[in-house]
């Protein structure tokens, strides 16, 4: 048996990784920071508009797979001091007001480009397709 997948993107900067890879209606995401092509880094302010901005370039790569957040199902969070704990909840509770997805969150002693938050996703497509 074949598996069948689908690259969602390219790493950006050339890096070797996909941003997401379809398998069947299962849409994994590799993580993402608050990087921002139009300055070439992490957008400046702390975890506060990092984490917007994380959660908002995986949005872009689930809308690109016909996707949005009602399909997350999986959020690994990686941050870089547990002092932005709270702060980073505050803003990821806007994205996800009910039922929010399974989660774990991990401190780390380094991400990227010096961020301060990473996650990646796992969403799933119901089978009727929406």
């Amino acid at each position: 048996m074949t598996l069948r997948r689908k690259v969602i993107g390219e790493g950006p900067m050339g890096l070797p990784f996909s941003q997401g890879v379809l398998v069947g209606e299962t849409l994994y995401l590799s993580g993402a920071i608050g990087y921002d092509p139009g300055i070439g880094g992490v957008v400046p302010g702390g975890i506060v508009p990092e984490t917007r901005k994380a959660i908002e370039n995986l949005r872009a790569v689930l809308e690109r797979a016909g996707m949005g957040l009602e399909h997350v199902v999986k959020v690994t969070v990686y941050l870089k001091s547990m002092d932005d704990y709270q702060a980073f909840n505050e803003v990821y509770k806007s994205y996800f007001p009910e039922n929010p997805p399974a989660r774990e969150t991990v401190a780390v002693c380094g991400l990227a480009l010096g961020a301060r938050v990473e996650m990646s996703f796992v969403a799933v497509r119901s089978e009727s397709g929406g």
